[in-house]
């Protein structure tokens, strides 16, 4: 309870952030819609959208040191709000795409100074404690987010408005706190390469896992009016992706820790070809299908990004953790970036189906790549412990400390 007291303001800000930034994506594929944009441009938005997403994540830092966290924590919002706010002044998709951009920006940027925060006040007696309820917050305010499309009117200025407003809420916690703002840390450098040189396959599972959360959450409200899904109806398809994927996370990490994560990373894929099957045959047997379907995708798909992490980390060296954590990240931006432009314009060239044959195919080349590097080397005897491992900012792997250097259940075990 002292921790959650402890950091009442920052995780308040946390929630309110990600109600404004989760709210936006499947708003501006319904809004765009409505308004004739066509279903390409749609997939433009949610790509612009991790462009500002990737830019936060690099600049936040920069900006910490220049202006301090408060401060550069107002800019960011202030540029958020704005990208919110401006959407129904001008009704024109390129625009759209810019304010996308700004909206990203933000809620990356605002993650990196929250983190950065959390960082400097936890001490390893309670880091622990500290990112399992700060997870939670994340993940329960997601899910609130993909369910307010049920009471946000598409292509209206109120529902833009209401957004902005969350968005701006979140300076409150956070600026009116009385805990003193920590000194800026070293902004940690961008190295992709590392995550090639310590693993390529974790590097290859973290873009499909970009490929596959941003063509769902950003296209996916499309597949769902095509497929017949009221608004509100597609708040719960994509709540339920959240929801299946939050579940998976601790049985899966219990086999990551058990066995060798390549073959768990393999049989993920192999489930989330079989789920992305299912959810397309499911479309004609009523909601209810639709949204089991949603689940068991989310189960499959989630914990991919978090078990390439693990087994990236097994290959990499303490003093690595940081920046390996922001090069895993660099890889899953890139995913992110190409997948809504893709997805989309194979939606409008062969309909929705071809949504999750897209995901499908990245799938299948990660167990192909997967098969591939399990006979090009053997993996480690001592392994770092499975961490959920949230797609927020660069800092993350300096939120988590030490977190992952054990074995798990603090041994050393050969993998089955």
């Amino acid at each position: 309870m002292r921790v959650i007291i402890s950091f009442a303001a920052l995780l308040l800000s946390v929630a309110l952030l990600q109600l404004s930034s989760g709210g936006v994506g499947p708003l501006d594929a319904l809004s765009g819609l409505e308004l004739g944009f066509t279903r390409t441009q749609v997939g433009v938005l949610g790509s612009a959208h991790f462009v500002g997403f990737f830019i936060g994540c690099w600049w936040a830092p920069r900006l910490m040191g220049s202006v301090g966290h408060s401060r550069a924590f107002a800019a960011l919002t202030a540029a958020g709000a704005i990208g919110l706010l401006a959407h129904m002044l001008v009704i024109d998709p390129w625009f759209w795409a810019l304010m996308r951009v700004a909206t990203g920006l933000c809620v990356a940027g605002c993650y990196t100074i929250i983190e950065s925060w959390l960082h400097s006040k936890v001490s390893n007696a309670t880091r622990g404690r500290t990112m399992g309820i700060y997870r939670v917050v994340d993940m329960g305010a997601s899910l609130l987010a993909q369910l307010m499309i049920g009471v946000l009117s598409p292509a209206r200025y109120v529902s833009y408005n209401l957004l902005a407003l969350l968005c701006v809420a979140s300076l409150l916690p956070l600026t009116l706190t009385r805990v003193r703002p920590p000194q800026t840390p070293e902004a940690p450098r961008l190295r992709p390469q590392l995550a090639i040189t310590r693993s390529p396959l974790a590097a290859a599972g973290a873009m499909v896992a970009g490929l596959t959360s941003a063509a769902f959450r950003m296209v996916g409200p499309i597949y769902g009016q095509e497929v017949g899904l009221r608004p509100d109806q597609i708040g719960f398809f994509l709540a339920a992706f959240v929801a299946g994927g939050a579940v998976a996370q601790y049985p899966l990490g219990w086999l990551a820790d058990q066995y060798d994560r390549r073959m768990v990373l393999i049989g993920l894929s192999a489930a989330a070809i079989l789920t992305c099957a299912t959810t397309v045959a499911a479309s004609g047997m009523g909601t209810w299908g639709v949204m089991l379907a949603a689940v068991a995708f989310g189960f499959a798909t989630f914990p991919i990004y978090s078990v390439s992490a693990a087994h990236a980390h097994d290959f990499a060296d303490e003093n690595e953790r940081v920046e390996l954590s922001a090069a895993l990240m660099f890889f899953f931006a890139v995913g992110a970036i190409a997948s809504p432009l893709l997805a989309s314009g194979l939606i409008a060239a062969y309909g929705p189906a071809a949504l999750f044959t897209f995901i499908a195919a990245g799938h299948g080349v990660l167990i192909v790549f997967g098969l591939t590097r399990m006979r090009a080397r053997p993996t480690v005897v001592r392994r770092t412990r499975y961490v959920w491992m949230p797609r927020t900012s660069f800092t993350i792997g300096r939120l988590l400390g030490r977190s992952r250097d054990r074995a798990p259940r603090g041994e050393d075990r050969q993998p089955h």
